[in-house]
C-alpha cells in the first residue's frame, strides 16, 4: 500500500487563529449571561482574533489569502450545483461556498464584537435595541457555525478527506495529476 503524498496547506497562523476564534467565541458564549467582565473582554479577544485574520488574508501563504479562495458569485452558484448533483470539484484550500462561509463567519463576529461595544457605551446604556440586536447577532452566529460544521462534515464524508485533521496538522493529501481545482 502506497502512502499518499501531503501537502501544507493550512499553516500555523491560520491552524492558530481558526482554533482561537473557535475558543474565544465559546468561551464569549459560555460568559453570556455572566455580569462580570470576562464576556466584554473575551469579546474584544474574539474581534483581535478576527482582525489577525484579516491581516493574514492578505499576508499569508497562498492558502490563506482571500484572493487564492474567494470566488466570484458564478462560480459558488456553480459549485453549488455540482454539489446538489453529486460531484463537487475538490479543492486543496477552500472549497467556494466554504471560502463564502469564512467571510460569514468572520463578518458576523465583527459584527458581534460592534453590537456588543454598542450596547457598553454610555451614548446607548439603558436602550434595549442595541443589547436586542446583539443577542440576534449571536443566534445568527450559533446558525452560521452550524452550517459550517455541518458543511465541513458533508465535505469530509463527501471526498473521504478528514478536514478536522487537516485544520489540526495542517496537511491534506495531495490531488491526483489533473484532478484538483483552481
Amino acid at each position: 500500500m502506497s502512502k499518499k503524498n501531503k501537502v501544507r496547506v493550512w499553516d500555523a497562523p491560520v491552524r492558530l487563529l481558526h482554533w482561537s476564534l473557535i475558543g474565544t467565541v465559546a468561551a464569549t458564549w459560555i460568559t453570556s449571561s455572566s455580569t462580570g467582565p470576562a464576556h466584554i473582554y473575551l469579546g474584544y479577544g474574539a474581534a483581535a482574533v478576527v482582525l489577525a485574520r484579516l491581516v493574514w488574508g492578505f499576508a499569508g501563504n497562498q492558502y490563506a489569502r482571500f484572493k487564492q479562495f474567494v470566488r466570484a458569485p458564478a462560480a459558488t452558484r456553480q459549485y453549488l450545483v455540482d454539489v446538489r448533483h453529486g460531484h463537487p470539484a475538490r479543492y486543496l484550500g477552500h472549497n467556494p461556498l466554504g471560502a463564502w462561509m469564512v467571510l460569514a463567519l468572520l463578518t458576523g463576529i465583527a459584527l458581534l464584537t460592534l453590537t456588543g461595544w454598542l450596547a457598553d457605551t454610555d451614548l446607548l446604556w439603558g436602550y434595549a435595541w442595541p443589547v436586542l440586536i446583539h443577542i440576534a447577532m449571536a443566534w445568527a452566529l450559533v446558525g452560521l457555525v452550524v452550517l459550517h460544521v455541518g458543511g465541513v462534515l458533508f465535505t469530509s464524508w463527501h471526498q473521504r478527506e478528514n478536514l478536522i485533521a487537516a485544520m489540526i496538522k495542517g496537511d491534506k493529501d495531495a490531488p491526483e495529476p489533473g484532478s484538483e481545482s483552481p
